[in-house]
């Protein structure tokens, strides 16, 4: 498949489905391609098609499955959006190209060969739970999708409505993350590592984080 160059290729490049709930054209958006004027379209949409399958299929449908509703808030950037975006960290606090291949830039491998694709996610159900909590207690929904998604790689979280990207990689090398932006209730620390490989709190089972959540989504 080419890059589109007409409305029609760009139409049907956006009615690919890539999981039963998921289609491409929910992943193009781009604040920055809309306030900049630079088309959001994958130069290689072959790459960025397999990936955001991989992506949907693996990480985001059994979350949807389990907790209900995903919101897309951000997804697939173009190398170009994406360079852009990076140029002004204080504006719009993008990373460089080469950390977002196989990341946010879906049709691009990462340095190794491998294949990814990143989106930044709100569950809408968790909205209640987090707002009513003092502490905005984020971690309840990290170690939720830590604990029972297997095919995550990465997740950083953003303070409001506990937005948070959430990578999917074939890279073997890659282990599961979880940092944040917003502060650590239970450390008080503004930013930092909720957990990584090596650290105490990576294995085992963390349902006491986020029982009570479950608990008030059941109800």
């Amino acid at each position: 498949m080419r890059k589109p160059q007409s409305v029609k290729a760009l139409e049907e490049l956006g009615r690919v489905q890539l999981s039963k709930s998921f289609f491409m054209r929910e992943f193009l958006y781009s604040e920055i391609s809309q306030i900049e004027g630079i088309p959001n379209i994958p130069d290689n949409p072959e790459l960025a098609i397999a990936a955001g399958k991989n992506l949907c299929e693996k990480v985001l449908e059994p979350i949807q499955d389990a907790l209900g509703r995903i919101t897309i808030r951000s997804a697939y950037r173009s190398c170009a959006v994406n360079a852009k975006g990076a140029e002004d960290q204080n504006q719009y606090n993008c990373a460089n190209n080469e950390s977002n291949y196989a990341a946010h830039i879906w049709d691009m491998k990462d340095a190794a060969g491998y294949m990814g694709a990143t989106t930044c996610i709100i569950v809408t159900s968790f909205i209640p739970y987090y707002d009513r909590t003092k502490t905005k207690d984020w971690t309840a929904l990290a170690w939720w999708i830590h604990d029972r998604i297997d095919a995550y790689t990465e997740m950083t979280f953003f303070p409001k409505y506990a937005a948070f990207n959430i990578r999917w990689s074939e890279n073997p090398k890659l282990s599961k993350t979880i940092y944040s932006y917003a502060e650590n209730p239970h450390t008080r620390k503004n930013k930092g590592y909720l957990t990584k490989a090596g650290m105490d709190n990576f294995t085992g089972s963390h349902e006491q984080f986020y029982r009570e959540f479950l608990d008030s989504i059941n109800s």
